[in-house]
């Protein structure tokens, strides 16, 4: 009887631990469904990397939820999402939010570098601007500088930049990074303030074509200009360059962490790259010839 009786109780006990973890563990890598919360600036390298990743794991499902960097965030804090992309420094109120209610360390996992670019009409005279010029023009009530919202990356990292809040900034606004740069024509003497992600792909006819509609200034921080070219992205040099990250509520090994990974190593740096975009992770390639 004893052993009948242990027998029973390991069974249910076996049972146990598999209701646990088909409750709480419900994806792998390699399967399941997941949502990731994308600020529409970072939309292609996102939609780029989601693509290959189910390419390449047929049995995933990666929704993108495009949303404003300040609600990507809240929306990870509050788990209505497994991972955001992120752009600016967290301040030390939303690390120790995170802390508390995600409960787990803070671990961005960069993966490339774009950057905030200022653009004009294509027949403007203008070539350049500095960072003082830009901060004048953002305390102006002019409103010259146009960016896709509030509590968008964009806003957000540039007044990071200036170190200010956004909401010291006057500017106006007009949604989306792409409507910026269409519209920029009928609107002589305006500066559109969005991300280099929504010009860079290369190969891409309507990049292409919003690339040849605008003229994107060079920055200066001193004496010297920089223009937003991959090499001044990786030196550091162009004044609003900025590394893309990742964040996750993620506490196992799932499929947003496998995504993550995946974006991380040399296959998904390929992705990066296709965009425009610097990869954060350089490989390099040595050939050996004999």
């Amino acid at each position: 009887m004893k052993i009948k009786n242990l027998t029973l109780f390991a069974a249910f006990f076996a049972f146990l631990i598999s209701c646990k973890k088909s409750e709480y563990v419900v994806d792998t890598p390699q399967q399941g469904t997941v949502t990731l919360a994308v600020d529409e600036s970072f939309r292609s390298v996102s939609e780029a990397l989601t693509s290959r990743y189910m390419a390449l794991y047929p049995n995933t499902k990666i929704n993108l939820v495009f949303k404003k960097e300040d609600f990507a965030f809240l929306d990870l804090l509050e788990g209505k999402v497994r991972v955001a992309v992120m752009s600016r420094e967290l301040t030390e109120r939303e690390k120790k939010a995170f802390k508390d209610k995600v409960d787990l360390d803070l671990q961005p996992a960069p993966f490339a570098a774009d950057a905030v670019v200022f653009i004009v009409p294509k027949d403007s005279p203008r070539d350049s601007i500095s960072i003082n010029e830009l901060h004048q023009l953002l305390k102006s009530s002019d409103e010259k500088v146009i960016f896709d919202g509030t509590n968008s990356s964009n806003l957000n990292f540039v007044a990071q930049k200036l170190k200010t809040t956004p909401d010291q900034l006057k500017y106006s606004i007009i949604s989306g990074n792409k409507n910026i740069a269409e519209k920029l024509g009928s609107l002589p003497g305006k500066i559109g303030a969005i991300s280099l992600n929504t010009l860079s792909r290369p190969y891409d006819p309507e990049a292409e074509a919003l690339r040849n509609s605008v003229k994107i200034l060079k920055v200066s921080e001193g004496k010297q200009a920089y223009a937003p070219t991959l090499q001044n992205l990786s030196d550091k040099k162009y004044p609003f360059s900025r590394i893309l990250y990742f964040l996750t509520n993620e506490a196992y090994f799932g499929l947003g962490n496998g995504f993550i990974r995946f974006s991380c190593t040399q296959l998904g740096q390929i992705v990066v790259s296709k965009e425009g975009l610097q990869p954060y992770y350089l490989f390099n390639r040595e050939v050996q010839m004999r």
